[in-house]
C-alpha cells in the first residue's frame, strides 16, 4: 500500500510503539499489557490506512468536474463566496470521516490562480459553521470552463493542511492536491449555472465520482 510523505512519521512512531509494548508483554507476561500491546497494533495498523495514498489516474474530462475527496456530502447549497467567485456560487461540501482516504485531488484541469492559507480554530467538520471558523487552505484553479475553489478545512483533530502547489501551477484533473491530517472537510465552489449530479448523502472518491457537469 502507497502512504502519503506526510504520514510516515506518524507511521514509523505508532509502529516503534507498537513494538516496545510487545516486548514489554512478553518479558512481563501480564494479560493487562498482552491487551495494550494488542490495541495499540490495531491503531498502528489504522494509521497506515488513514495514510494511504492509492494510485488514481482516471481523468474523466474538461466538461466534468471530479469530487476533490473520498467521503461523504453533507451540503449542496448556493452561498456567496467573495474571494475567488466575487460573488455568488454553488458549494458542495464532503466530509472525511477517520476511514476515509484523506487525499486531496483537483476537480478540474487548469492553472492554480489563487491560494490563501487562514489559521483558525478546529471545531467539527462537518458542521455550517466549520467554513467560517476553522483552521483551512483555499486553492482556486483557472480552468478552461469557469472558476473552481477548494478549500480544505480542518476538523476536531486535525493540526496540519498540507496543499502541495503554488500560485501559476498548471494541474491535471485527478492529480493530488494535497491532505488533512486526521478528520476534515473539503468545500467546493462552483459557478452558479453549474449542474450538480450529487446530492446530500452521497458518497464520492476522490478524482473519480463525477459531481456536476459544466453548463
Amino acid at each position: 500500500m502507497r502512504t502519503a510523505p506526510e504520514g510516515r512519521w506518524f507511521i514509523a512512531g505508532a509502529w516503534a510503539v507498537a513494538v516496545v509494548l510487545l516486548i514489554v508483554a512478553a518479558r512481563i507476561g501480564s494479560p493487562l499489557w498482552w491487551v495494550l500491546a494488542a490495541a495499540w497494533l490495531a491503531l498502528a495498523v489504522w494509521v497506515i490506512a488513514f495514510f494511504r495514498d492509492p494510485e488514481r489516474t482516471w481523468s474523466i474530462g474538461e466538461r466534468m468536474v471530479v469530487a476533490p475527496a473520498d467521503g461523504k456530502v453533507v451540503s449542496v447549497v448556493e452561498t456567496d463566496e467573495p474571494v475567488f467567485h466575487a460573488g455568488p456560487a454553488l458549494r458542495i461540501s464532503i466530509f472525511m470521516n477517520v476511514f476515509d482516504c484523506h487525499v486531496n485531488r483537483y476537480p478540474v484541469s487548469g492553472t492554480i490562480a489563487y491560494r490563501h492559507y487562514n489559521p483558525g480554530k478546529f471545531g467539527h467538520a462537518a458542521a455550517e459553521k466549520s467554513s467560517l471558523d476553522n483552521e483551512q487552505s483555499s486553492v482556486g484553479v483557472a480552468a478552461a470552463r469557469g472558476k473552481v475553489l477548494i478549500r480544505q478545512i480542518a476538523g476536531l483533530v486535525a493540526r496540519r493542511i498540507v496543499t502541495d502547489h503554488e500560485v501559476g501551477t498548471p494541474v491535471r484533473q485527478g492529480e493530488r492536491l494535497g491532505m488533512i491530517r486526521f478528520g476534515s472537510r473539503v468545500d467546493l465552489f462552483l459557478p452558479v449555472g453549474t449542474r450538480v449530479l450529487v446530492a446530500t448523502g452521497d458518497s464520492t472518491i476522490a478524482g473519480v465520482t463525477v459531481v456536476a457537469e459544466w453548463s
